[in-house]
């Protein structure tokens, strides 16, 4: 019934050989598991405004891949004209998506590379561009499982759990984030019950966290997004686990379009929600969600898309946000690499960044 081994899997991976950026197409998903060589900048892009690589994480080691392929094909060996080609490729790359700051995260870090080695020849900045995207891939598996130990102390056996879209091991390097617990303790045999809500409109949900969940032997459930506040009324959700795209410095989180509704239902039942989320999604120089610029898709995903025929009067209006964001108040906790941050979050938070030295992240150089 399944085909792909999450113990194998690789979302995202470099082809150094043929020049190109490997992933699983995520819009093909359940029925075929089709792997796509990527070579062009154009076709890296689509990737990832068209979804077929998706989940903050992993379109941060996507575009760290797809930043050093566009270095390898600079053909200048003057500095100064290697990294204007390098920025056009950059702000290129960094459009594709506005939302997840993993995106300019990764691709800012693959820039202090050349800017920290300017003394070196074009030829080994390449080299070091090249060791820069593995580690940062490398980082994100360790990052994830470590999420994964620090949710799991959260938890018991037999629980009830509810997650929203794709926090996967699709959206990221392995485990992923807001799963990463239900693996690690599925391991353990702690017997999670895990629901997934469908996540409408593009129902990563049902087609990905579901198929994830299947594949991996963990009880799994399917409800539509507005069932939500049924299924806690039942009792039968003892917490939520979601991943996120950005944290604001305050500890507003933006995820994928429904979080906050499962937020609000949480908390009226008085259920705990915790956001997981790698310190490369906090973005220390955004203070609060209101400045989170939030991606608006086609309507075409709401009329059309999964229907055999469109399912919306041609002309009506269509509003179609990709993102919401879960106010601060209604979150009981923040699961990073680096431990678990409760309120008052401005204050944990940043005694997260502080204590482990880790650089703000979504700050543009200054050399632009």
């Amino acid at each position: 019934m399944h085909d792909l081994d999450f113990k194998s899997i690789e979302t995202v991976a470099l082809d150094d050989g043929n020049d190109a950026l490997v992933i699983i197409d995520q819009t093909r998903l359940p029925n075929h598991t089709e792997l796509v060589s990527l070579k062009s900048q154009k076709s890296i892009y689509d990737a990832i405004y068209l979804l077929r690589v998706r989940g903050a994480p992993a379109i941060g080691v996507a575009a760290a891949f797809g930043i050093y392929l566009a270095a390898k094909e600079i053909q200048s060996d003057d500095y100064d004209e290697f990294c204007a080609q390098f920025r056009n490729a950059k702000r290129y790359l960094n459009s594709a998506r506005p939302t997840a700051v993993n995106l300019s995260w990764a691709l800012n870090r693959m820039e202090r590379v050349i800017i920290t080695n300017k003394e070196k020849s074009v030829s080994e900045i390449k080299r070091l561009l090249r060791k820069e995207s593995i580690r940062i891939k490398e980082e994100d598996t360790w990052v994830c499982k470590t999420i994964g130990e620090y949710g799991l102390t959260l938890l018991k056996p037999n629980m009830g759990l509810l997650t929203h879209c794709n926090a996967g091991a699709l959206a990221t390097s392995k485990f992923g984030t807001a799963t990463a617990p239900i693996y690690l303790g599925h391991e353990k045999g702690y017997n999670f019950k895990v629901f997934c809500d469908e996540t409408r409109p593009l129902l990563q949900g049902a087609r990905l966290t579901a198929y994830e969940l299947m594949s991996a032997g963990v009880d799994t459930t399917l409800i539509c997004d507005n069932m939500v506040p049924s299924v806690m009324k039942n009792g039968w959700i003892d917490a939520v686990f979601v991943g996120c795209d950005r944290v604001a410095a305050n500890g507003d989180a933006a995820n994928k379009i429904g979080t906050s509704y499962a937020a609000l239902a949480a908390k009226h039942y008085n259920i705990p929600f915790y956001v997981c989320a790698p310190t490369s999604t906090i973005d220390m120089n955004c203070q609060s969600g209101g400045d989170i610029h939030i991606e608006l898709r086609p309507a075409g995903e709401v009329t059309e898309m999964w229907y055999e025929k469109r399912m919306a009067p041609e002309g009506v209006k269509v509003y179609n946000p990709a993102f919401d964001v879960t106010e601060a108040a209604h979150i009981t906790a923040i699961i990073t690499e680096y431990g678990i941050a409760y309120p008052p979050f401005e204050l944990s938070l940043k005694s997260i960044f502080h204590n482990n030295k880790i650089l703000t992240t979504a700050t543009p150089d200054p050399r632009g």
